[in-house]
């Protein structure tokens, strides 16, 4: 497949923050981007991935979706819309994975913890700790911290929500060290990778909601597209049992929202001639459709208040903002309690000292922060589970 003008190149030099010792960048068949994907996915964080929340925290059964599970849907969107598009496959395959490594334990309720435990020293952001996590904490190589990505990928992964207008203390660092450009927008493989992101979980999440008995079909129905879709499945397949109904609309779903994206992207993208084109057009270019943008704002709407605002999820998203604060209260007071290897990574004062403790805590697994707290407190926490 020839690539498209406005695609990122991965003949062109590839650019990293530390150059290698001894022979250059190209040693074998991989070009640099499989080569960034293929760090991101040996990493440890991409693999603790699968024990933290998406959705459902700590969820009692196999079937509910995780972050890793998450990341690879994420990923398979990606794929498929950029190689319509003619875009490098492996750099938005790259970004995909990558998009959640700085997530905390307990998805969103452990990072609301964590930005309040350092609030005095900066704060925390899941999106800035993924640059922090492959930059400088993930460590495998003896030359030099972090993965060693190339510029396209951290760049991506550093702005593909955007340009970056204030950064905070943890980009701001790393964009001091290896500048990322934050003022102009990513590349398409960027942009794609984001909404790839909105389409796995918006409708994965229908699923894993539906599993749990916190969303009714009936609920769902009242949203006239899923309305459309439904009547749709039920004409196609008359005798088909109700649950193979559900999962071929969201597949119809999933499917209508990819397409949507092909088709108004490649109308955005039609007179771009270059990647700096893209960069420099001031506008999102890969996105839905304005009529699509609606339908997906209504049913995160929806999703907001009957599924990610259950009452369940919010007793459960609170005892895991209660997990994390004591974690991290108990490692300020007392830096000891954190492992060996970490010891000497500590800083000496704050605020350098609470970002290293974020980190420790940032990576945890939820089962480790709950075998954790209940380490240093003597008991475990209970009613963490939510499904």
């Amino acid at each position: 497949m020839t690539r498209a003008p406005y695609a990122a190149d991965p003949e062109a030099p590839a650019s990293r923050e530390f150059a290698r010792s001894g022979s250059g960048e190209q040693r074998g068949p991989r070009s640099p981007f499989q080569r960034d994907r293929d760090r991101i996915i040996h990493s440890m964080s991409f693999r603790r991935l699968k024990s933290k929340t998406q959705v459902f925290i700590a969820p009692d059964g196999d079937h509910y979706r995780t972050r890793l599970t998450h990341s690879l849907e994420v990923a398979q969107i990606g794929r498929v819309i950029a190689r319509v598009l003619r875009l490098d496959e492996d750099l938005t395959e790259a970004l995909c994975l990558a998009h959640d490594l700085g997530h905390p334990p307990f998805g969103h309720a452990g990072e609301a913890a964590l930005s309040q435990s350092m609030e005095r020293h900066g704060g925390f952001d899941h999106n800035a700790q993924a640059l922090r996590t492959v930059m400088r904490i993930e460590c495998p190589y003896p030359e030099h911290d972090g993965l060693n990505l190339t510029w396209d990928l951290l760049e991506g992964l550093a702005k593909h929500n955007g340009p970056v207008a204030a950064p905070n203390w943890a980009l701001a660092e790393l964009d001091a060290a290896f500048p990322l450009d934050l003022q102009t927008w990513p590349s398409l493989e960027a942009q794609v990778a984001a909404i790839a992101d909105d389409i796995a979980y918006d409708n994965h999440d229908i699923d894993d909601g539906l599993r749990a008995g916190f969303l009714a079909l009936d609920d769902l129905l009242t949203l006239d597209f899923l309305a459309d879709q439904w009547r749709n499945v039920e004409k196609r397949f008359p005798h088909a049992p109700r649950e193979r109904l559900l999962r071929e609309m969201i597949r119809d779903q999933i499917g209508l929202m990819v397409n949507d994206v092909i088709s108004h992207t490649a109308a955005q993208v039609k007179d771009c001639g270059s990647v700096a084109e893209v960069r420099s057009a001031g506008r999102q270019l890969a996105g839905f459709s304005p009529a699509m943008a609606l339908q997906e704002r209504r049913l995160k709407s929806f999703m907001y208040e009957r599924l990610y605002y259950h009452p369940e999820q919010i007793a459960a998203a609170e005892r895991a903002r209660d997990v994390v604060a004591r974690l991290y209260a108990a490692y300020a007071q007392d830096p000891t309690l954190m492992p060996d290897d970490w010891q000497p990574r500590l800083p000496s004062h704050d605020p350098d000292r609470a970002r290293v403790i974020a980190d420790f805590i940032a990576g945890m697994s939820d089962r480790f922060a709950m075998q954790a707290v209940g380490r240093i407190y003597g008991e475990r926490p209970v009613g963490l589970i939510n499904v």
